[in-house]
């Protein structure tokens, strides 16, 4: 994203691998706006929408919890396929909280979707920024990525994605280098350890994960590797033989699964980090079944990693790794 950026404001840059038309209408149309708007774990009711200069999208989005939050965007300009700016997080007593301004950009088939989110002061925007990341706000452009993934492509996968204030190179040993990586993948309360490590394309490497009361087992098969950009890996669950098991809390869970790491440069010293989840071809409708119902506790387990990675880069900007 290449702007010039501003103490006032906000921007995000995703890329969807579907292309413009559908990004479009997953955004202007209620009824799929419905599936994927909002954190994960909340959903909207949209009262009215009225998709042009001048017009207003009335809605109420109701978080997991039970509250309300009624919200009323204002459309500034509305270019078909390519732009929109609006002014959002009104109510009918309260102001707007920023002005977004996002484009949607086809290249190869996939979009590339840009926002800038302007508020009227830097502080403004840092406070914003920060309750963004409490409420897991992010989150909404990894469920509008998991709702296209469906709908073009009918896969189920998983999405989230995390910023972090260091170079790709950093980020990508981060992932790579098992004396790094095992100090902050496993979930929290539970440590990790390498027990053989084969980091190439087509090698295995073996890992048990533990905490006082439970050891579970696993492999990395990497598919691919392009540092230090992207990562493809699969990954299963062992026993401490190294023989092929299951979940240990959830027999029906896909046998395998397939992540892909993409590491994309935002800015000088900042990288995003998007992770792909998605179950192994040959699980079953059953399995795939649990993996969706599971997002949730995906979500939470991811981010608490991501937590102690960010704790981890702290500590290690301005060390050689």
């Amino acid at each position: 994203m290449n702007v010039k950026r501003k103490a006032n404001e906000l921007y995000l840059s995703r890329v969807y691998d579907a292309p413009a038309r559908l990004v479009w209408a997953a955004w202007t149309d209620p009824k799929q706006a419905a599936q994927w708007w909002g954190p994960r774990g909340f959903t909207i009711t949209t009262k009215s929408k009225d998709l042009r200069p001048g017009g207003k999208w009335i809605y109420t989005m109701h978080g997991p919890d039970g509250v309300d939050y009624p919200n009323i965007a204002t459309y500034l300009e509305v270019v078909e396929g390519k732009r929109l700016v609006y002014d959002h997080g009104a109510t009918e007593t309260t102001p707007p909280l920023f002005r977004v301004t996002v484009t949607f950009e086809e290249k190869a088939g996939k979009t590339h979707m840009d926002m800038t989110m302007a508020l009227e002061t830097a502080e403004a925007a840092t406070q914003t920024k920060k309750f963004i990341k409490e409420a897991s706000g992010n989150s909404t452009w990894d469920r509008l990525a998991e709702y296209l993934e469906k709908k073009d492509h009918d896969r189920e996968v998983f999405v989230i994605n995390r910023s972090f204030e260091a170079p790709v190179e950093l980020l990508y040993d981060m992932w790579t280098k098992p004396e790094h990586f095992s100090r902050w993948l496993p979930p929290t309360g539970f440590e990790m350890e390498f027990l053989r490590m084969d980091l190439r394309v087509g090698g295995r490497s073996f890992f048990k994960m533990f905490n006082a009361g439970l050891s579970m087992y696993g492999s990395i098969t990497y598919k691919e590797m392009k540092k230090p950009s992207r990562l493809m890996y699969e990954q299963d669950f062992r026993d401490s033989e190294d023989r092929i098991s299951r979940h240990p809390m959830l027999p029906t869970w896909p046998p395998s699964m397939i992540a892909t790491v993409t590491f994309a440069a935002e800015a000088d010293n900042e990288t995003r980090v998007t992770v792909e989840w998605q179950p192994s071809p040959e699980s079953t409708t059953e399995e795939v079944a649990v993996f969706v119902a599971q997002k949730p506790g995906m979500t939470m387990g991811w981010t608490g990693s991501f937590d102690k990675l960010e704790e981890l880069i702290v500590k290690s900007v301005g060390r050689k790794l």
